[in-house]
């Protein structure tokens, strides 16, 4: 295994990855799925509204996430 990285990817893919984390449209969403999900968490989930709130918030950030995994740019 060569580059340092514990999962076998090449150097050069891990880079790229990176690189896609620093894009300010990537970190502009990032961050506004997770201030959605920690508003709807510091208001407490109490009702249906709550509960669709958080897992939208969440699905936006697993997509965020799920982003960089996929190939391409």
């Amino acid at each position: 295994m060569t580059g340092g990285n514990s999962v076998g990817e090449a150097p050069d893919a891990v880079r790229v990855r990176f690189a896609r984390t620093l894009r300010l449209d990537w970190l502009g969403q990032t961050v506004a799925s997770v201030c959605w999900i920690l508003s709807v968490l510091a208001d407490g989930v109490g009702s249906t509204g709550d509960w669709l709130q958080l897992l939208a918030g969440t699905s936006w950030l697993m997509a965020n996430v799920a982003s960089l995994v996929t190939s391409g740019d």
